[in-house]
């Protein structure tokens, strides 16, 4: 039995497959039918994932989906910096107004 994507295109072991939900991505380390339905194992995380519900891609795209993820990453991670240092700078000593009372 093939075992497909949700787009229609054929998936095996070796394929390297997008899990869009999450932006996973990994190489299919297995396959099995289960209940008329299609899971595959990815090496990333060691999860299986409904063929319902991955794409097949490329390895060439897998770099590019990687670089995109990694720079998303990158500009969080120094949002939550920002917002940490910011909360520093805040003078809270007894010379503030007190509010109420």
């Amino acid at each position: 039995m093939e075992s497909l994507d949700s787009c229609g295109k054929p998936i095996e072991k070796g394929s390297y497959i997008l899990y869009a939900k999450t932006g996973t991505i990994g190489k299919v380390i297995d396959i099995k039918n289960e209940n008329n339905e299609t899971w595959a194992k990815i090496d990333s995380t060691d999860l299986w994932y409904n063929s319902q519900f991955i794409q097949a891609i490329d390895k060439s795209e897998e770099e590019k989906i990687k670089s995109k993820l990694r720079k998303k990453e990158d500009a969080a991670e120094k949002v939550r910096k920002m917002k940490k240092g910011s909360l520093e700078d805040v003078d809270m000593s007894s010379e503030l107004c007190d509010g109420g009372g």
